[in-house]
């Protein structure tokens, strides 16, 4: 699984980001010049999640020209009072919206099926051994208590589309407020994948926020959300935030050309 750990690298010369310097005040007080210090002042007032928010709605722009993928997905989770790691073969397909998992760790071979308009809107699944096995495949409800016990979003969320709508749903309710600190990464890593990543930090407890800390790594090629991670307050204060959720992408495929065999339970490739 990759580190969590965020890596910024610096390429420029102190003298080359010396001129960039120099050449960033050009072009603001040329800026000024051209717009006025109307425009100008309005720019100086424009909340720090617009640029964020500009960026998200980019990459979702992107991820709606997918048609569908697939990827080893890590996830880790704070859940009864402890973090949680699975790692699992996806599969998604966007229309109609369809998820087949299957898990590498824990629990080798369980698989889960979900298709959005199929067997009443419930997943499919089914364990590979142990006792739950004898039972079979099973089907529950997106948001039973069984299937919630285990994870802090339903199936329903499940992709990168999902999570960038998401993502751009709590930035545009916090768009409204202030105490919002929001740093760009431009030339980060996730391992050896070339990144760029938002860091949106709040410094106190408010009802209107969720997270502390919430951080989108964009693939700079693709510029498709292949990690978020979302931190809650620390207590005391003075300490870390606590990791509550990390979603991460690998291994992509993109437009793999899935079709309904590929989200069907008796597909032979499958134990349901």
């Amino acid at each position: 699984m990759e580190s969590s750990h965020l890596t910024i690298r610096s390429t420029q010369s102190p003298a080359a980001c010396n001129f960039c310097k120099i050449g960033v005040y050009f072009l603001m007080f040329g800026a000024f010049l051209l717009v006025g210090p109307v425009a100008a002042q309005e720019a100086a007032n424009q909340h720090p999640l617009v640029p964020a928010l500009e960026m998200a709605r980019h990459s979702l722009e992107k991820l709606n020209q997918i048609k569908d993928y697939q990827a080893t997905f890590v996830k880790r989770e704070f859940i009864n009072n402890q973090l949680t790691t699975e790692q699992t073969l996806l599969k998604v397909r966007h229309q109609p919206f369809s998820v087949y998992m299957r898990f590498i760790s824990p629990a080798p071979g369980r698989e889960v099926l979900y298709v959005a308009g199929k067997n009443q809107n419930q997943l499919l699944a089914h364990e590979a051994s142990g006792l739950s096995s004898l039972v079979g495949t099973v089907s529950l409800p997106v948001n039973s208590p069984t299937v919630m016990a285990n994870t802090r979003h339903p199936i329903t969320d499940a992709g990168m589309k999902r999570l960038m709508e998401l993502v751009i749903e709590q930035w545009e309710l916090e768009s409204k407020y202030g105490e919002i600190d929001v740093k760009f990464y431009p030339d980060a890593k996730m391992g050896d994948i070339a990144c760029e990543v938002i860091e949106v930090t709040h410094p106190r407890p408010r009802r209107q926020f969720d997270f502390a800390l919430t951080r989108v790594f964009f693939e700079k090629n693709s510029r498709l959300p292949i990690r978020v991670e979302n931190y809650d307050f620390p207590a005391p204060p003075n300490q870390r935030p606590q990791l509550l959720e990390e979603y991460t992408y690998q291994n992509l495929k993109l437009n793999v050309g899935f079709t309904d065999a590929d989200f069907d339970r008796n597909n032979p490739e499958y134990s349901f």
